[in-house]
């Protein structure tokens, strides 16, 4: 009997990291599935892989269930949900950080991480065989913030949250739930650290940047384990970008 091919799910897949994975996990004989807001995007990305797309915005809960339907009524199963959508915001000092903004990055890059986790939760609990494994997208910040990030920082901290509470409920159902913590892979997103990013000292400084596809390689480590092990939390970095020690 023909063994049935793992199922990968990648939000945010259009473009970045996103996209990277997508490939990475086809490459790896994966059938994958895509979503984010750019129809044209993702259908060019799911020409290179040969999976399924849809356009949709995370911080729709019931766009998120629509997709994750789809993805059911394509493939049966999901084994590996990438949870990677999210945005970044301008560099603001706390004081003058608006409301507006603040709001829509803890709806996307907190409530959206929750309502693709969710689903990814429930699918995997009612499957048969039941199980599988989300990895969520945290960042450096998760741990340490960047000058003016206040809204970008506080919801990667609470995605570590996430993770954690996802890591402990899971375990009655075979779901593995980790984190990875990237930091400056060279994407259109971090292209302008080479030209500079402001330090905490208040400088602008250029940062390095690595290859996407040294993340790539760690989320196909992380997904590629059995469900009886898990790697909770991963950060993947530049070597020298100033994170560690005082810069």
């Amino acid at each position: 009997m023909e063994m049935q091919r793992k199922v990968a799910v990648v939000t945010g897949g259009s473009s970045g990291i996103g996209r990277a994975a997508a490939l990475g996990f086809a490459g790896a004989g994966y059938d994958v599935a895509i979503c984010g807001r750019r129809a044209g995007a993702l259908q060019g990305v799911a020409l290179e892989t040969g999976g399924y797309w849809g356009e949709c915005d995370v911080t729709d809960p019931a766009a998120v269930a629509q997709f994750f339907s789809g993805v059911k009524a394509r493939y049966g199963r999901i084994d590996v949900v990438f949870n990677n959508a999210g945005r970044f915001a301008p560099a603001i000092s706390f004081g003058d950080l608006d409301v507006v903004t603040w709001k829509e990055m803890v709806d996307t890059n907190l409530n959206g991480a929750f309502y693709v986790a969710r689903e990814a939760f429930r699918a995997m609990r009612d499957q048969n065989p039941q199980g599988g494994r989300i990895i969520n997208n945290g960042s450096i910040s998760a741990y340490v913030p960047r000058p003016g990030a206040a809204s970008y920082t506080a919801t990667k901290h609470a995605i570590t949250g996430l993770t954690k509470a996802i890591s402990l409920d899971g375990r009655a159902f075979s779901i593995a739930c980790g984190q990875i913590d990237i930091g400056n892979a060279a994407t259109d997103m971090t292209s302008t650290m080479s030209s500079g990013s402001l330090q905490a000292n208040g400088t602008m400084l250029p940062e390095p940047t690595f290859e996407v596809a040294h993340v790539v390689d760690a989320l196909l480590y992380m997904a590629g384990l059995p469900l009886t092990a898990n790697v909770q939390f991963m950060t993947v970095m530049a070597t020298n970008m100033p994170y560690i020690g005082r810069g």
